[in-house]
């Protein structure tokens, strides 16, 4: 009897921010194929309690970690001993003890681990198939801030980072069967990095539920400006969304008021941090915090925008905005990986000026954004269904669907 051992750096229920929307799809639908033992972290004890009353009657076996390291210690070990600082951060000595425990009792047929911080739990020598779902090329992303940080010391940290978590990566990758990334474009990238070719790496896109995100069903009003409404959803201590929240409110609403004097911009998600919560003083900008449900400032929005000036992998925000039938303007790096054409279902823009007009001209005619956004959510629907997307997974793991 195959049973599969799943190990994934943030317990996957809520699905409500991209890394665990993917992997309760993927918990999902390895469910479908074997009785699924379940090792996670948590970032805290709140959230690994409510994860474990949804999974535990779900899996064969369940263990929720809260981590606990420091980053100033985790980087300090991670110097000591020469491995990367992602690893260190979610160290646990507990779940290295409990993933012992199952693979010597020897149920464990496949392995599948989510997030590249979790293949340091990996076992050296394993019978069975083993896929890891890197999901983006971590370190290519440090790569990219360690560019952007020319100052000391965030420039060494990230560099370090993107070196150690780089070489990493490749080794993980050339040990297991399948290394799995959410976009072709990552895969294709990684290949590049690693040498190693389309048999060991390859791309398995993020979906979309379309009955979820469906602006048919009925939402509650928000408390809406006068004007037009953009919005950005995301998990907002974030960096990159922290980065291009900023930039919007500061450099790109300033020229949309020329035009829409009252138009407006909600900066939608959980945890914002002291720089996104300044940005309401802004005039039209709304910070709103964490919401209980993203789909109503979705189903209010004139426009959905993401101008991420870094973006790994898919964009599960775009994603849900296209499904709800939103006119989107995005960024180049936002739309990266999305199979969507660019003036049919979305708008993409670059720089301050463009994504402004771009903005304004969805602003300007409302029929148009209409048809634009019931394009995109046609798309959705035709491209992007999760079991359409994660079919793929019992091939790999040699195991009937």
């Amino acid at each position: 009897m195959p049973e599969i051992l799943f190990l994934v750096h943030r317990a996957p229920w809520p699905p409500d921010r991209g890394d665990r929307i993917r992997s309760w799809h993927m918990f999902e639908a390895l469910a479908k194929l074997a009785p699924v033992h379940v090792v996670a972290l948590a970032d805290n004890e709140a959230g690994a309690d409510m994860a474990r009353r949804k999974m535990a009657p779900l899996c064969k076996s369940l263990l929720i970690e809260v981590r606990k390291a420091s980053r100033p210690i985790a980087l300090a070990q991670a110097v000591w001993r020469g491995e990367p600082v992602s690893n260190r951060l979610f160290r646990s000595a507990a779940v290295i003890r409990h993933v012992d425990g199952l693979l010597r009792g020897r149920d464990i047929t496949h392995i599948v681990a989510f997030s590249g911080q979790m293949a340091q739990y990996l076992p050296d020598a394993f019978d069975g198939p083993v896929i890891m779902d890197f999901v983006d090329v971590d370190s290519a992303k440090f790569a990219t801030y360690a560019a952007q940080d020319a100052r000391q010391p965030l420039h060494w940290i990230h560099a370090r980072e993107a070196r150690e978590l780089g070489a990493f990566e490749v080794a993980v990758a050339r040990a297991v069967d399948t290394s799995l990334f959410v976009s072709e474009a990552e895969a294709a990238l990684f290949r590049d990095q690693s040498g190693l070719g389309v048999d060991k790496v390859r791309a398995v896109e993020n979906g979309i539920d379309t009955d979820v995100f469906d602006p048919s069903l009925p939402f509650e009003a928000i408390d809406r400006p006068a004007g037009p409404l953009a919005v950005f959803t995301g998990q907002m201590d974030y960096r990159p969304n922290i980065d291009a929240v900023r930039w919007f409110a500061t450099d790109v609403l300033p020229i949309i008021r020329r035009r829409h004097a009252a138009a407006g911009f909600a900066i939608v998600g959980r945890a914002p941090t002291e720089e996104v919560r300044a940005l309401a003083a802004l005039p039209g900008v709304t910070v709103t915090g964490e919401v209980p449900d993203m789909r109503p400032w979705l189903a209010a929005a004139d426009a959905v925008v993401a101008p991420l000036l870094l973006a790994r992998g898919v964009q599960n925000k775009l994603l849900e905005a296209m499904a709800m039938a939103r006119p989107v303007v995005a960024s180049a790096a936002a739309a990266t990986g999305i199979d969507a054409q660019p003036g049919t279902h979305l708008l993409v823009a670059e720089g301050a000026g463009a994504m402004a007009a771009a903005t304004v001209k969805l602003f300007d005619d409302p029929d148009a954004a209409t048809k634009m956004g019931q394009a995109a959510r046609a798309q959705m629907i035709a491209r992007y269904g999760w079991g359409a997307r994660l079919a793929p997974l019992a091939g790999l793991l040699g195991l009937a669907a």
